[in-house]
């Protein structure tokens, strides 16, 4: 019997390589302020983290004026649409990997703390959209990752427990949440790991563990 009946993964750093985008976009907006956060700091630090969490850090750390949140905030998501229309294009090992899964009765998911209308643009644009079941947002959640709400929000939605579900994560924050809600965890370290063959390796190994 299948152990494993659903398939949840993150986005940024997963099925989208979009790091880059968003470091882009933040600095674009940060710019207009004359602040900007170094590359090493954003990998580093605030790596998965949503843009208001961000901004809260760079308040409190190098003393951005809070009332200038909301139009940071606002013109990093424009930045980030604009760079998603220019670079976001179908990566062909993902289609593959999510059309065989779906193909083979696993639900799929995702669950990013990004924003919703990011999201949507982004699996519209690599053209998942049509493999994935639902996915959840930073607006979805009242705490987002590296909080395991978002992760347990989708077990519940998929009307499973965490150990049949698989989460395929790339950063820190991400993987705390996943293992804080019990699921099963994939860690990749970039976009080119999300393929089918890993992905059905480790659930090989976990349904063939007695433990699992």
């Amino acid at each position: 019997m299948r152990k494993i009946k659903a398939i949840i993964f993150d986005l940024d750093g997963v099925l989208i390589d979009a790091k880059d985008w968003h470091y882009e976009a933040l600095n674009r907006a940060l710019g207009l302020f004359g602040m900007e956060i170094s590359r090493y700091d954003h990998l580093v630090t605030y790596d998965g983290l949503p843009t208001k969490k961000k901004l809260e850090m760079l308040t409190k750390e190098k003393g951005l004026p809070q009332q200038l949140h909301e139009f940071i905030n606002e013109m990093k998501q424009l930045y980030t649409i604009e760079l998603i229309f220019q670079k976001c294009k179908p990566l062909y090992h993902h289609l593959y990997a999510l059309s065989k899964f779906k193909k083979e009765g696993y639900r799929l998911c995702v669950c990013s703390n990004s924003v919703r209308r990011t999201i949507e643009l982004l699996l519209d644009k690599s053209q998942l959209s049509g493999y994935i079941e639902f996915f959840l947002s930073n607006q979805d959640v009242k705490q987002a990752k590296p909080h395991p709400e978002i992760y347990q929000k989708a077990v519940k939605k998929l009307k499973l427990k965490p150990k049949e579900c698989l989460v395929v994560e790339d950063n820190d924050n991400g993987i705390k949440a996943a293992l804080a809600c019990g699921a099963n965890l994939l860690r990749v370290y970039n976009v080119a790991d999300v393929n089918y063959e890993n992905i059905v390796t480790l659930i090989m190994k976990i349904e063939g563990s007695k433990n699992a």
